[in-house]
């Protein structure tokens, strides 16, 4: 039993989600029923097709258009969902390094491993809202709510929540609204003992815009951090810093983004002060357009809609297939992110084309009819 039990374990048919290419054929094909359900369901699931789900499969109706969106639909709305978020968003927005990004504990006492878990809850469930409510995605830019307890909401300043429970919290004023100014993502994109506008600018490039710069020169000099926040500005040291025109390029692109989160410490909590220097939160771009602290940001953003929606879809087109997206793939890309923009930018329309879209459906076989694992 040990012996055959062993084998069923090891075997590629149980460790793996396997699509067989038609027997004799090569290129592209499109998926059978099952092998689409399966995609769907670990698509938005992270399991396993249901019964439902299966008997669709097994009517072969699953591919008709009207029954495919219901399935969605109905998925989308499942607790299951929940797993979209967790293992989606977590991927895109880097959150499983926020353990290593632990704020220094002698500059920040007060954040601690529970304060961190908090901040990763927030931006999950932040997520899960956009997706179980149907929500526009350009809310993940500045949303107005989120979900808070006691100790994150005490780290932001906010009053009126106590206690460990998680509440769902209407956001006012220009301080907080959407992901970029959330905790997780504020400590992400910054040092253990001081803000990065380098890395901060960078995050937004490569996770909001989908357009991340280039690695830095091997021969550049690190930023010259002695005294830094008494003699001189952590803004004065970076000017001095991309004087060098080896680093200029680079930088003229990711610190005016930087430079607008400024308000905000290591830790995410907003602050007027750096050390010594008031806080310069004004960020100018190459083509000359200023960016006036967080707000700023968004606006930026938000006028650069088309852009947001095609780097999203791209990274959730990668999420769903399970392997990176090759050059035949942009018409798909385009196409997903046209259907978005006219659903109103919601949240299951940007699921419904990529579901429908050919790299989902469809499969490239090899040659000599093997099989591809996933």
């Amino acid at each position: 039993m040990r012996v055959s039990l062993q084998a069923i374990l090891m075997s590629p048919n149980f460790l793996f989600r396997i699509e067989r290419d038609p027997v004799g054929g090569a290129g592209a094909y499109r998926l059978n029923d099952y092998e689409l359900a399966s995609r769907l369901s670990y698509f938005l699931w992270s399991s396993m097709p249901d019964d439902e789900l299966l008997r669709a499969a097994g009517r072969g109706t699953l591919r008709q258009p009207g029954i495919l969106e219901a399935q969605v639909r109905r998925m989308l709305d499942d607790p299951k969902a929940g797993a979209l978020a967790d293992n989606f968003a977590a991927q895109w927005l880097s959150l499983r390094l926020l353990d290593r990004r632990k704020p220094d504990a002698e500059r920040f006492p007060t954040v601690d491993d529970e304060l961190l878990d908090a901040m990763r809850r927030e931006t999950l469930m932040f997520v899960t809202a956009l997706i179980r409510e149907d929500r526009s995605i350009l809310e993940v830019i500045d949303g107005r709510f989120t979900f808070l307890n006691g100790p994150l909401a005490r780290h932001y300043g906010i009053k009126g929540i106590d206690g460990e429970e998680f509440q769902r919290v209407s956001l006012q004023g220009d301080e907080r609204s959407g992901i970029v100014t959330q905790g997780s993502i504020l400590t992400l994109s910054s040092y253990a003992t001081r803000t990065s506008p380098v890395l901060r600018g960078k995050w937004v490039l490569e996770n909001l815009l989908g357009t991340p710069p280039p690695p830095p020169p091997a021969d550049v000099p690190p930023l010259e951090e002695a005294n830094l926040g008494t003699a001189a500005s952590l803004r004065q040291r970076l000017e001095q810093h991309r004087a060098n025109p080896a680093c200029a390029a680079c930088h003229e692109q990711m610190d005016p983004l930087g430079f607008s989160l400024e308000n905000y410490d290591a830790a995410g909590r907003w602050r007027t002060r750096d050390g010594n220097f008031d806080v310069d939160s004004m960020g100018t771009l190459p083509d000359g357009r200023t960016i006036p602290g967080a707000k700023g940001l968004k606006d930026i953003l938000r006028s650069q809609t088309g852009i947001f929606t095609r780097n999203l879809a791209e990274k959730m087109l990668t999420f769903a297939l399970g392997r990176g997206l090759e050059g035949t793939d942009a018409a798909a890309v385009e196409e997903i992110s046209r259907l978005a923009a006219a659903g109103d930018y919601k949240f299951s329309s940007l699921v419904l084309g990529i579901v429908k879209s050919s790299p989902f459906q469809m499969r490239k076989g090899s040659d000599g009819g093997g099989h591809e694992s996933k």
